[in-house]
C-alpha cells in the first residue's frame, strides 16, 4: 500500500509540467507540442528551461 502511494505521489509530480505546459499561454501548437514531448523525455529539467526560455520564437505584434 505504502509504494502504491509512493508511486502515485510520483505520477502527480511527474505530470504537473505537462499540464503546466498544456494550460500555458506562452507557446502555442507545435512548439507547445514539442516542449511537453521534452518533459516526458527529458524530465524537470526540460520544464525549467521552458520556463527561462519559451517562447522560441518571438510573437511579431501588428502595432502601428
Amino acid at each position: 500500500m505504502f509504494s502504491f502511494l509512493c508511486g502515485l505521489v510520483f505520477f502527480f509530480f511527474w505530470i504537473i509540467p505537462i499540464i503546466a505546459i498544456g494550460i500555458s499561454d506562452r507557446t502555442t501548437g507545435g512548439e507547445k507540442f514539442a516542449w511537453i514531448l521534452a518533459v516526458i523525455f527529458i524530465s524537470w529539467f526540460a520544464w525549467v528551461f521552458y520556463l527561462l526560455l519559451a517562447p522560441l520564437k518571438s510573437r511579431h505584434s501588428n502595432s502601428y
